[in-house]
């Protein structure tokens, strides 16, 4: 191969420069690239949020990239010409020449795998990226609570991208856009301890409605509640709930619109309300609100109840300790042992593991007269289990830190509205019944 600066075919001399000729290589393998892409997604043989942002962004902007590089490498090659410079030696191929035909067929084949490499490895990139694992091991410490709490979850089989990341390449770029700063705040180490829940999963309509179906009536339901004494028996009272849940849900039908406001200094706090339903608008507002605020609404969906729902920590020690007796984790024959167990998780510590520890150190000394049988190593582990499940000193996440809004024992919750406070214009106010919801007996 030698180079023939005499030969003046081809392209136009300004074209012939590495930058322009780099930039046509890059658009010809981008267009080619994101027609695969396009045919293969058509297909359905890639789904998820990311592989939109890989197939619908990355491509299409080394596409534009790579139109940029043509016309800026024929700007520089024509500055260069006009200094006098003399043009690139372009080397010129000679295919009768066995060997030379031989490299082209090795550059040609290595290409091929070349592409095919980075392909597999970037399609392996996004979908490790949308598991789970990722996203709560690669941040290890400060998505520890959340990971653990998903992976005990009725929503354990559902990836971390298909509640947090909004389907379409728009939710995709803006989930990688907030992931780029989490990135920068774990390398500095200015990550909030606790981390914030508010605003990290988009509205209902683009996560739970992709699951569960819009308007489906559910059954009411019964629920039995147990609680036990901190007496030496640990005696036990029953509650059972019956729950209209058909009446729960009526917030969210189809035929019915709730749309609310909250204060500006207290999320937690609803103080106003606007209620659309067959019969007409309803407005209420809240203690000392004189007037309808002029700002945007908010639509009243399942995230407003239901609001951690893959993420669920216990908000009190004393109802996992009650949980765990009732389904047989703790022996109730162990004395006082709902009170002592108690102790032990409500306990504070500097890290897990001296938590562990001093749990286990407490509670066989309770029970130093039995020793260590089978009652008390059981009530040990399910102590330990019951701690690691849901405190963690090092993100100061402890009983309470994540409330849920489901209910109102727990967290204001459904009495954020039904309040006897909230009234209409006629006097009429959003009621604070009892069974309106459930009954008790």
């Amino acid at each position: 191969m030698t180079a023939d600066p005499s030969d003046t075919a081809g392209p136009p001399a300004s074209g012939r420069n590495p930058l322009t000729l780099f930039g046509v290589a890059l658009t010809t393998a981008s267009a080619i690239a994101f027609i695969a892409y396009y045919v293969v997604e058509a297909l359905g043989l890639i789904e998820g949020p990311y592989a939109g942002l890989f197939g619908f962004f990355l491509i299409p902007a080394l596409f534009v990239l790579g139109l940029l590089l043509i016309p800026l490498g024929m700007w520089r090659e024509a500055r260069r010409r006009r200094r006098g410079r003399a043009p690139w030696p372009w080397p010129i191929v000679n295919f009768g020449r066995p060997a030379t035909r031989r490299l082209a067929a090795a550059v040609g084949v290595l290409t091929l795998v070349n592409l095919a490499i980075v392909a597999v490895a970037g399609f392996g990139a996004v979908h490790y990226m949308e598991t789970t694992e990722f996203c709560g091991q690669v941040c290890h410490e400060p998505m520890r609570p959340q990971f653990t709490s998903h992976r005990v979850g009725a929503h354990a089989h559902v990836k971390c991208v298909g509640c947090h990341v909004a389907p379409g390449a728009e939710g995709a770029v803006r989930a990688k856009l907030n992931g780029t700063r989490q990135l920068y705040e774990v390398a500095v180490g200015s990550y909030p301890r606790p981390i914030h829940a508010e605003g990290r999963v988009p509205g209902a309509s683009e996560t739970c409605s992709s699951c569960h179906r819009p308007g489906f009536t559910p059954r009411d339901t019964t629920r039995v509640i147990r609680d036990y004494a901190d007496d030496e028996a640990s005696t036990e009272t029953v509650t059972t709930l019956d729950l209209f849940t058909t009446r729960i849900h009526w917030h969210i039908r189809p035929d019915v619109r709730i749309e609310y406001t909250v204060s500006a200094t207290d999320p937690g706090a609803v103080t106003y309300v606007r209620a659309t339903t067959p019969g007409g608008v309803t407005e209420y507002s809240g203690p000392n609100v004189p007037a309808a605020p002029n700002g945007p609404l908010r639509t009243m969906d399942c995230l407003d109840c239901h609001n951690r729902p893959a993420h669920t920590l216990s908000a009190t020690a004393e109802r996992t300790v009650d949980r765990a007796i009732a389904a047989g984790e703790i022996d109730r024959s162990l004395p006082f042992v709902r009170r002592e167990v108690l102790a032990a998780v409500k306990a504070e510590y500097d890290s897990e593991a001296s938590a562990v520890a001093s749990i286990e150190r407490r509670l066989l000394e309770t029970y130093a007269s039995r020793g260590r049988t089978p009652e008390v190593t059981k009530a040990i582990q399910t102590a330990q289990t019951l701690y690691r499940s849901n405190v963690f000193p090092e993100m100061k996440v402890t009983w309470g830190t994540y409330l849920p809004l489901l209910g109102h024992v727990d967290a204001p919750g459904c009495f954020r509205c039904h309040d006897d406070e909230h009234k209409a214009k006629s006097g009429a106010a959003i009621r604070q019944d009892c069974e309106l919801c459930h009954t008790i007996r």
